[in-house]
């Protein structure tokens, strides 16, 4: 007996995967296992998973399948977070950084996870809670974002309590280790492995003398406190808009270490996901000085 009993699935929202799904199903068939999905998904596709809510998919799924790309996986993340149910990521599109495997490899991957071949990556997320109450939570960043026309983001950073800077920018990311080569990549924010449990914050587009990021431990909470001076800002949570926020308002973002599971197979690194991804092909100063070297070998 296999340690995989029910399989549940998490769909990208527009592609039709249902060629991959058929794939899940008949191993889950060869293998005696069950196959679960969200009915608003897979009610929109023909497939033979049975449709149940999310509170019986994550109770009841042994391993979840993400198929789509790392929007799909990071919604299923914060579906599962807090338990310790792991999460494997099908690639249906581009390369993402969450996913393990592409379409071809999916068969190989579930025997291998169900005979126990495979470790599993934690993942923080950071959380906050909106004035009005609602509480959200995030694995790649949180942001306060400059809503077109309503004036740039002035935003006071304090961290224990303590203000460290005041940014004036398009955006404040708080971002995890994860998030790294995401929003706060773009605004021009280190990239850190995963296995790094630390908060990153990032303005993006800085308007003011002091324009670095911050690299602070999970053990610290950022407030983010919107000066008068402000415009009104958009929240985001992982790309999605949860509200807004306007001067005088504030919130706190606490990491959650090891909020959900990632499974790894070992076939490839952060570091090589990243450079594909990122495109980084390595230092051209370093080239150049490579072949004068070897233009000039006496030197």
């Amino acid at each position: 007996m296999g340690r995989i009993g029910s399989v549940g699935l998490i769909l990208h929202p527009r592609r039709n995967p249902g060629p991959t799904i058929e794939t899940v199903v008949e191993w889950a068939r060869e293998h005696r296992a069950e196959v679960l999905g969200l009915p608003e998904e897979v009610g929109r596709i023909a497939c033979s998973a049975v449709p149940v809510p999310a509170g019986d998919l994550v109770a009841r799924a042994d391993l979840v399948v993400s198929l789509g790309g790392d929007g799909t996986m990071l919604r299923s993340m914060r579906l599962l977070s807090g338990t310790p149910t792991p999460v494997l990521g099908v690639n249906l599109g581009r390369l993402g950084f969450l996913a393990e495997v592409d379409t071809g490899d999916l068969r190989r991957a579930l025997t291998r996870i169900d005979s126990g071949a495979y470790t599993t990556e934690p993942r923080m997320a950071v959380r906050t809670c909106l004035p009005e109450g609602e509480e959200c939570q995030a694995f790649n960043d949180i942001a306060l974002v400059r809503v077109p026309g309503q004036g740039m983001a002035a935003v006071s950073v304090r961290v224990q309590g303590d203000e460290f800077i005041r940014y004036s920018a398009d955006a404040v990311v708080v971002a995890t280790s994860t998030g790294s080569t995401a929003y706060s990549f773009s605004a021009g924010g280190p990239v850190m492995s995963p296995r790094v449990e630390a908060v990153l914050v990032v303005p993006a587009s800085a308007h003011s003398s002091f324009d670095r990021a911050l690299v602070l431990p999970a053990d610290e909470d950022v407030s983010l406190r919107l000066l008068p001076t402000t415009g009104r800002l958009a929240v985001e949570v992982d790309g999605q808009v949860a509200g807004y926020l306007g001067g005088g308002d504030h919130i706190t973002v606490t990491a959650c270490p090891a909020a959900a599971h990632v499974v790894r197979l070992g076939e490839t690194t952060f570091y090589q996901r990243a450079r594909r991804k990122l495109g980084i092909n390595g230092s051209a100063e370093a080239s150049a000085r490579s072949q004068d070297e070897d233009s000039y070998p006496g030197r």
